[in-house]
């Protein structure tokens, strides 16, 4: 154990990121109305009656959405019941349809397990650069970088089985880390803010370094693709993640990152400065502390889970690169983050939650209610809505608390 295990954040001025640096299992009890109350239970609560509340939400919209309840809607005061079984129909429909194909089967809880690891992994990385202070917006192009190294070193290096496949794992991280590295550079030695230059990095990486790789690069495009789209070769099964009833090699990885996540905030010296860096840069300059090193590292950090991530896609699905591999993960990673509330665990969990709703949000449009799988990143969005605004979650589900209590929230956000 640390000898800084005991210590906090050096406390004074709050600065704009210091409610991402709640551990909660520091804060203590505190009494409301002379009863005893738990934060960590009352996270648990609020982020739960959030999850509850945008699927209320998402049930109104479902039903709102489908052409038979609309019909119901022009006699409903001649026959208000045709509204409410049809309403009823759609949304148990749909709901199920969604349980089904993410927890339904041992195949469908694989699927899900390997949908959530590049979340989990890119969500953490965000979690971390929040945990410091910094807002990474970045991780869509770190994802990207590390999509690029890790199928360039797979299908091209010649290289025995588990050695080829370690190679490729590697080639990703050290491309995420390096990306993120530039942004946590800039924002150390130039005050660039990382926001801008981490949209720019995004920008640059997709459509630069991407689409010149894909385009440009006769070592990556996919000999003889009858489709004409730019894609590269997927990698050989050498450099594919082994897999066990389905669910890949890169789920265990990602577990075990969340542990290496956990390790570093609480156990080393490093956690210890980046957590009061977040809490108070200037602080923890006057006491001796690096900003310049944390911003960098935990950029850096931040890049090489971001790469993690993307060795899930040519890893672990073994898919071709191409323009829409990544699709949204590195955004997503912020919502993850965000109801995962900067915590490894809560990562953990919200990139489980999210990778569940988007393979059943398919399931939920072949259903017989057809509803749109638009819905379900909406649910997506109103969890995240209501979990940065827990006073309104409480004031819709009544609960009677008067002082705040330290809650994560996005950057400048309070709770």
């Amino acid at each position: 154990m640390s000898e800084h295990d005991d210590k906090t954040p050096a406390e004074g001025s709050r600065s704009p990121g210091e409610d991402t640096l709640a551990p909660l299992a520091e804060t203590k009890p505190t009494k409301s109305g002379g009863r005893s109350s738990s934060p960590l239970l009352d996270t648990v609560l609020t982020t739960a009656a959030a999850i509850f509340l945008a699927l209320v939400i998402g049930a109104v919209l479902m039903a709102l959405s489908n052409q038979e309840v609309i019909d119901s809607m022009g006699y409903f005061f001649v026959y208000p019941w045709d509204f409410f079984t049809r309403s009823a129909d759609v949304v148990t429909t749909s709901y199920g349809a969604l349980l089904k194909a993410s927890l339904g089967s041992g195949e469908a809880i694989a699927h899900t397990l390997n949908r959530s690891a590049p979340l989990i992994c890119a969500g953490l990385g965000v979690s971390l650069a929040f945990r410091a202070g910094l807002f990474n917006i970045g991780a869509q192009g770190q994802i990207i970088l590390g999509t690029l190294a890790a199928s360039y070193v797979g299908f091209t290096w010649d290289l025995p089985g588990p050695i080829l496949l370690l190679a490729s794992i590697v080639a990703g991280i050290l491309a995420g880390a390096v990306w993120g590295a530039i942004a946590g550079a800039l924002k150390a030695f130039t005050g660039a803010h990382e926001v801008i230059s981490t949209i720019m990095l995004n920008s640059i990486a997709a459509s630069g370094v991407l689409a010149y790789a894909l385009g440009e690069l006769k070592s990556f495009q996919r000999p003889g693709d009858e489709l004409g789209l730019p894609q590269s070769p997927p990698v050989p099964d050498a450099a594919a993640f082994p897999e066990v009833f389905g669910v890949h090699l890169g789920v265990l990885l990602a577990i075990a990152a969340a542990g290496g996540v956990w390790w570093v905030l609480t156990r080393s010296t490093f956690g210890f400065e980046l957590r009061s860096v977040g809490a108070n840069p200037d602080a923890s300059l006057t006491a001796g502390m690096s900003t310049a090193k944390v911003f960098v590292l935990t950029m850096a950090i931040a890049g090489a889970l971001s790469g993690l991530a993307a060795t899930m896609f040519i890893n672990g699905d073994q898919a071709s690169n191409n323009a829409s591999l990544v699709g949204t993960v590195g955004f997503d990673a912020i919502t993850v983050a965000l109801l995962g509330r900067g915590t490894p665990l809560g990562s953990v969990l919200a990139g489980l939650l999210f990778g569940a709703l988007a393979v059943g949000g398919g399931a939920m449009q072949t259903s017989s209610a057809g509803t749109a799988p638009e819905i379900v990143q909406v649910v997506q969005g109103l969890i995240v809505l209501f979990v940065a605004a827990p006073a309104a979650v409480r004031w819709l589900v009544r609960q009677r608390r008067k002082e705040p209590t330290d809650t994560f929230a996005a950057k400048g956000a309070t709770a």
